[in-house]
């Protein structure tokens, strides 16, 4: 198990649905995984900046934030960056599984927050980027 923490990007402009997520994975999500280190952001300019910046294994970006929503962004993450990581969307709808897909995210949860599965969800992407964790 390595022992660094995990720096996981999460984007909203609602602080309730920031809120949401860190206390649906809590400071780790799963024994194998180090601790995940919570960077909290409320405005595209700043997730990009972040981004761009490096030093983000995970982002979390909520579809449903205004002015510019979780899609649009991941899109232009990655389009825009040579090397991203994983991203994870929250979407309004299950339905809407296939907007977070053309983003290019790998990963899409729906509102209202689903501890387990937004837990499976990061489990997932953390152990596909990490493999020394996988199973």
């Amino acid at each position: 198990m390595a022992d660094t923490s995990v720096r996981v990007l999460v984007y909203s402009d609602n602080p309730r649905t920031r809120e949401q997520v860190l206390l649906a994975l809590g400071k780790r999500v799963h024994p194998d995984l180090p601790d995940l280190d919570y960077l909290e952001v409320a405005t595209e300019p700043v997730v990009i900046q972040q981004m761009d910046a490096g030093g983000i294994d995970l982002a979390i970006l909520d579809g449903e934030a205004t002015p510019a929503g979780g899609m649009g962004i991941a899109k232009q993450l990655k389009d825009e960056l040579a090397v991203c990581p994983p991203i994870l969307v929250l979407t309004g709808r299950r339905d809407d599984a296939w907007l977070a897909k053309w983003s290019r995210a790998e990963a899409a949860v729906p509102h209202p927050i689903d501890p387990i599965e937004l837990g499976e969800a990061v489990v997932r992407l953390l152990r596909a980027t990490r493999p020394e964790t996988r199973a």
